[in-house]
């Protein structure tokens, strides 16, 4: 079989996404979380793992440097990558959403202030509403914003939504559930066909079990 080459986002989602890969059966046992290592290989030397980080997988796949990745959902609707998003794997679950001040009302009558670490989502969701507004990418805090005036609302990612009501802010529309999702590059799914879709297949195995358990 061919070696396959697997571009994982560093932290939490390498964490999650090795113990999927170990109940499918590819185990990278030299992993830690401790380690600063960046590539790893399984215990059939078959399978290698990089680590990136989170907003570079999609460019590793599409470039062809790695043959798969495991991402976010909102990395993919971001950066607009050209691959093919084979599976969710059902775990990293969230909300894409704008956010703003409780008593804030959405106008279609005047333009709208955006912040958002998601410029590209934000644009394309209130094009598709008809809003005229103005995006300010920031890159961390963005609750911030609607609280010093910086803008109206914010588009970000909504896990528990505590940040959210310590900084008197509320979700006001939801725009799409993310989770973190396996891609493919488009050329490697041809060439390395029977290995990728064995993995795939083992993948698929793991996580319905875990959806229907």
């Amino acid at each position: 079989m061919d070696n396959v080459k697997i571009a994982i986002a560093k932290g939490r989602t390498a964490d999650e996404a090795i113990e999927l890969f170990a109940n499918a059966g590819i185990k990278f046992a030299d992993y830690s979380k401790n380690s600063r290592k960046l590539i790893f290989k399984d215990t059939s030397n078959q399978v290698e793992m990089i680590l990136v980080k989170s907003g570079d997988v999609a460019i590793y796949v599409e470039k062809g440097a790695a043959d798969i990745g495991v991402v976010g959902k909102d990395i993919l609707l971001e950066e607009d990558a050209d691959v093919f998003e084979v599976l969710n794997l059902e775990f990293g679950k969230c909300r894409m959403c704008v956010c703003g001040r409780k008593d804030f009302e959405l106008s279609y009558n005047r333009k709208l202030i955006v912040a958002s670490k998601y410029p590209s989502i934000a644009k394309n969701y209130f094009d598709s509403k008809g809003i005229h507004c103005e995006v300010i990418k920031l890159n961390g805090s963005v609750e911030l914003a609607p609280i010093i005036g910086l803008a109206d609302v914010i588009v970000d990612i909504v896990e528990s939504g505590k940040t959210l009501k310590e900084n008197h802010l509320e979700v006001l529309q939801e725009i799409c559930d993310i989770s973190t999702r396996l891609i493919v590059n488009k050329v490697s799914l041809k060439t390395k066909s029977k290995s990728i879709k064995t993995l795939i297949s083992k993948l698929e195995d793991v996580t319905q079990k875990g959806v229907t358990a």
